[in-house]
C-alpha cells in the first residue's frame, strides 16, 4: 500500500476505499439503525405526534410619510413625495416596528383568545413569556428584497392563520393613526390657540379704527391733504365759518391721524399674519381629524390548501442520514477503543 494511504489497522483514521470497506462490513447494523430512523421520524412527525400547520401570507408596501395637509392643501410644498408614493426601506422598517408592538400583539391574543388557543396553562407563573414565544414562533415578519413587508402566520387552523394575518395587516393603520394622532391633535389645539388669540386682536385693532372713523377720521392722506386746501382756500376768501369748521377737522386729524396710520398699517399686517394662521390651522384639522392607509396591500391572507409544517420527507430525510453518521462514529471509536487496548 503507498504512503498516502493510512492502514486501518494504525490508527483513527481511513481513506476512502478503507472507509468504503468498513462500511461493507458494518452494512447490516448500519442499514438497520437507518431504517429504524427513517420509520421511526416519519411516525413521530405525523399528525398524531406534530400537529400539521398552514402557513397564510400577506404581502404590503408601506406608503410614504407625507402628510396628508402637506400634500392636498399646502401652496408651497417642496417635498417631492405625494400620497400615492410607494414607501422605501426606512419606511418598511418603520412598518415593521409597528408590527412587533405590544398594542397589535396584545390585540390579536386577546380577540382570538391566543392563551387557550396555544393551550398554555393560565396558572403558570411564566404563561406570558411562553405566549409571547409561541407568538413569535408562529407570526413573523420580515421586508422582501422589493421593499415590501410580509406578514406570515403559522397555525393549526388554516381559516384561523388567515383571519390573523389579515387582522394585523389591518391593525397597521389603526396603531400608526394612533400614534399620529395624538401629536396632530396637540398641534391643532396649539394652532386653534393662535388663531383664536390672533383673532381677537385682529378684532380689537378694527375696532379701533372704526372708533376714529366715527369721529370723522376715514383716510388720513387723503383727507389732510383735502382739509388743508380747503383750509387755505376758505382763509383766501376770507370764509370765516367754512375755515372755522375746516380747522376743527384739522385739529382731529392732527391728534388721532398717526394713531390711525399706524392701526391701519399694523391691521393690514395683522390681517397677513390671521390669514397665514388660519391656513396652518386648517392644515392641522385636517392632519388630526383625517385619515389614509398606511400601507398598500398586494396579497391579502386565504386559508392554505396544505400544510406547511412539519415538512415530514425533510425530517426523515435528515433523521436517516444523521443516525446512519453518528452509528458509523459510534462504531469507529468503537473499534479503535477495542484495537488499542488489544495492544
Amino acid at each position: 500500500m503507498s504512503e498516502d494511504k493510512i492502514e486501518v489497522n494504525n490508527g483513527l483514521n481511513f481513506d476512502s476505499s478503507n472507509l468504503l470497506l468498513f462500511v461493507v462490513r458494518w452494512k447490516k447494523p448500519l442499514i438497520i439503525l437507518s431504517v429504524a430512523a427513517a420509520v421511526l421520524s416519519g411516525i413521530f412527525s405525523g399528525p398524531t405526534f406534530v400537529p400539521p400547520k398552514f402557513e397564510s401570507t400577506v404581502i404590503m408596501f408601506p406608503t410614504s410619510t407625507a402628510s396628508i395637509s402637506k400634500s392636498l392643501l399646502a401652496k408651497n410644498n417642496a417635498s417631492k413625495e405625494d400620497l400615492l408614493s410607494f414607501g422605501e426601506e426606512e419606511q418598511a422598517e418603520q412598518l415593521i416596528q409597528i408590527l412587533n408592538s405590544d398594542e397589535i400583539r396584545t390585540r390579536i391574543k386577546n380577540k382570538y383568545d391566543l392563551m387557550t388557543h396555544y393551550k398554555i396553562d393560565t396558572t403558570d407563573q411564566y404563561k406570558q413569556t411562553k405566549l409571547f414565544k409561541e407568538y413569535e414562533s408562529n407570526i413573523t415578519y420580515k421586508r422582501t428584497e422589493f421593499q415590501s413587508v410580509r406578514i406570515d402566520v403559522l397555525d393549526t387552523d388554516r381559516f384561523l392563520a388567515a383571519d390573523i394575518a389579515n387582522d394585523i395587516a389591518a391593525l397597521v393603520d389603526s396603531v400608526k393613526n394612533r400614534m399620529q394622532k395624538e401629536r396632530a391633535f396637540k398641534a391643532m389645539a396649539i394652532a386653534a390657540a393662535e388663531y383664536e388669540e390672533m383673532k381677537d386682536y385682529v378684532k380689537g385693532l378694527e375696532d379701533s379704527l372704526n372708533t376714529m372713523r366715527e369721529m370723522g377720521v376715514n383716510d388720513y392722506e387723503s383727507m389732510s391733504e383735502r382739509f388743508n386746501e380747503y383750509y387755505a382756500k376758505a382763509i383766501l376768501e376770507g370764509n370765516t365759518r367754512a375755515a372755522t369748521q375746516l380747522g376743527e377737522q384739522l385739529k382731529i386729524l392732527s391728534k388721532y391721524g398717526g394713531a390711525y396710520v399706524s392701526i391701519r398699517d399694523m391691521l393690514e399686517h395683522e390681517k397677513e399674519q390671521l390669514s397665514h394662521l388660519r391656513a396652518k390651522y386648517q392644515e392641522a384639522r385636517v392632519d388630526a381629524e383625517q385619515t389614509l392607509p398606511h400601507k398598500f396591500i398586494v396579497n391579502n391572507a386565504f386559508p392554505a390548501e396544505k400544510k406547511s409544517y412539519p415538512i415530514r420527507w425533510l425530517i426523515v430525510l435528515v433523521s436517516t442520514i444523521s443516525t446512519f453518521i453518528l452509528a458509523l462514529l459510534v462504531i469507529i471509536g468503537y473499534e479503535n477503543f477495542t484495537k488499542v487496548n488489544e495492544q
